[in-house]
């Protein structure tokens, strides 16, 4: 079952990245924007570089060329770690997004594979075969720069762009103090996911050894 979760997830999360782009560049350059900021836009959100990892660890640890050449995403607490994020994704986008905007036709097939198939068929892999009790407590303090880094990114490409690409971050329309309050709160989640995570892990890693006798 654990292998099937990993094939299927890294056979969804491609499609979805590729059909993703594939419509999203055209879209974007009819909106205004040029070929190179059509793609600096499409992987300016935390959905797909998030899903990109998510295909990453699949693939490093189903081909063995893979892992020759990208050994980090096949760790344990590389694992650990895009679970935790790409949880984050389902979790803001089910509460939050999914009421900003309807999506039709491939853009709507596209939102539900890259926010609810591929991170519900992560976590289910993690929690069957990736997860094996090595994560650390001081992990999260690395996992948690992802997204730390992601809001320093995304805030300091708004006032050259012109856009942001999640509308709590839009401090010309919401005002510091609502991005600040948003930005503490998905953050605030983050850890908690990351805690569940490690919880998670050693119960899965204190089972396995029990099993093992």
């Amino acid at each position: 079952m654990g292998r099937f979760l990993q094939i299927a997830g890294l056979f969804v999360g491609l499609i979805a990245l590729a059909l993703q782009f594939s419509i999203t560049i055209p879209a974007s350059m009819v909106a205004g924007r040029g070929l190179l900021g059509s793609i600096v836009f499409y992987f300016s959100f935390f959905t797909i570089l998030t899903n990109i990892g998510a295909v990453l660890v699949h693939a490093s640890l189903l081909s063995s060329g893979f892992y020759a050449w990208l050994p980090a995403f096949a760790g344990p607490r590389m694992r650990a770690g895009v679970a935790a994020s790409i949880t984050l994704v389902f979790i803001v986008y089910a509460t939050v997004l999914a009421r900003l905007w309807q999506p039709q036709g491939l853009f709507l097939l596209c939102d539900i594979l890259l926010h609810y198939v591929t991170p519900v068929l992560f976590v289910l892999w993690w929690l069957i075969s990736g997860a094996d009790g090595r994560t650390r407590w001081s992990d999260i303090s690395w996992w948690v720069l992802y997204p730390i880094a992601y809001l320093a990114y995304a805030l300091a490409r708004a006032p050259l762009a012109g856009e942001v690409p999640y509308p709590f971050l839009d401090v010309a329309r919401n005002g510091v103090e609502s991005v600040a309050v948003a930005a503490l709160a998905i953050t605030t989640l983050f850890l908690v996911i990351c805690v569940v995570a490690v919880f998670v892990d050693h119960a899965i890693g204190r089972l396995g050894s029990k099993g093992a006798r």
